[in-house]
């Protein structure tokens, strides 16, 4: 047995046209299925999955998660795209929504961080091709809070260079990988 990666998640919002047009819009996710008003079923733009994303409304009177603060849960989702060039992009439209709450450097990966309209927290991240990984790559991941300086890593790695996107890193030593 061994599974291979995550293939979609569900979540409970408060208005389910609301969270479609949120993810349509601004992510690109397109509509596979739906019980209009109730549930939808959304695919991302590159993706091979039936759906990546599942939404059920559960009504205007829902209380914000207290996962992380009062309850154990789920914290974010987490997203690849190609290049840093639709990173930065994204950021843009993420932004002028009010949507972008952080952009992280994670050192194998370049990370931007939004919340949706009921607050349910993603991140979406180019991943450093695995031919260009260094130890400072690796050894950045154990660093907190390294704000994202998007213009250096396009500077450095190019706007249009594909991540590594389904690509295995080598194992790390000591990592027990």
């Amino acid at each position: 047995m061994g599974i291979s990666r995550l293939n979609h998640a569900v979540l409970y919002v408060r208005d389910v046209d609301r969270s479609v047009a949120f993810y349509r819009d601004l992510l690109g996710f397109r509509v596979v299925m739906e019980r209009p008003g109730r549930a939808a079923f959304m695919q991302a733009p590159d993706s091979t999955n039936d759906h990546d994303i599942g939404l059920f409304a559960i009504g205007d009177g829902a209380h914000d998660s207290s996962a992380g603060t009062t309850t154990v849960g789920l914290y974010h989702l987490g997203w690849e795209l190609r290049t840093l060039g639709e990173l930065a992009e994204l950021a843009e439209v993420l932004a002028g929504a009010g949507a972008l709450v952080g952009a992280t450097d994670h050192g194998t990966t370049k990370s931007i961080y939004a919340r949706d309209p009921d607050g349910i927290e993603f991140e979406v991240a180019w991943l450093v091709p695995a031919d260009r990984l260094d130890d400072a790559a690796y050894e950045a991941r154990t660093r907190r809070g390294v704000p994202l300086d998007l213009p250096a890593e396009i500077a450095r790695y190019g706007a249009t260079t594909r991540g590594g996107v389904g690509v295995s890193a080598p194992a790390i030593a000591g990592s027990g990988a």
